[in-house]
């Protein structure tokens, strides 16, 4: 088994701390894993992209996910961005995006791919649990539902591990599970 996961979302919104937390609880799972962040200009707002790989053996890839299994849309604005986001996914593979309705391009591109495609306001639950729009964990959570990939108990000791303030682990945990709780199949 190897699946690979491309993040896409804007400097300071948490994109690679997500890549990082999920890379984190497969590896509580016992399982392989790459992750590596992909910048454009290093400043808060540019385009900037994560990737994760898992699998059951050592992984030799070191580099770009190109061909997701799953890509993972972080910031809302970027949903009009179909050709960015839909590059290279795998028919039938996953998409999971920051939003309460899901650009039509962008569902239109993603029905042509066969893909199963989810949607959660992640936007919503961190301003609410954060006070600003952090959706790094909001996003992970629901992608933790969408895939299956790991288990939502290793996400949250992931976090757990990551974070040390135990008011900050309390404000991810309530957003990872919100979201996880909230995400939809939308196709």
């Amino acid at each position: 088994m190897l699946y690979e996961v491309r993040w896409h979302g804007r400097g300071g919104q948490g994109v690679v701390t997500a890549s990082d937390l999920l890379a984190r609880a497969a590896i509580l799972e016992g399982k392989y894993v790459y992750h590596a962040p992909e910048f454009g200009p290093e400043r808060r707002g540019a385009p900037v992209r994560a990737y994760t790989r898992i699998a059951d053996e050592p992984i030799e890839q070191h580099f770009g996910v190109y061909n997701p299994d799953a890509v993972v849309v972080i910031d809302p604005s970027l949903q009009s961005a179909t050709s960015l986001i839909l590059e290279g996914v795998k028919k039938g593979g996953l998409l999971v995006v920051n939003a309460r309705e899901v650009h039509r391009s962008l569902l239109e591109g993603a029905k042509a791919l066969g893909l199963s495609v989810w949607s959660v306001d992640a936007f919503k639950v961190a301003m609410e649990v954060f006070g600003r729009p952090l959706y790094n964990t909001p996003m992970l959570g629901a992608f933790v539902k969408a895939s299956g990939l790991v288990a939502l108990e290793s996400v949250l000791k992931a976090v757990e591990e990551r974070f040390k303030n135990p008011q900050l682990v309390a404000r991810n945990v309530e957003a990872i599970k919100r979201c996880y709780e909230g995400v939809k199949r939308v196709v």
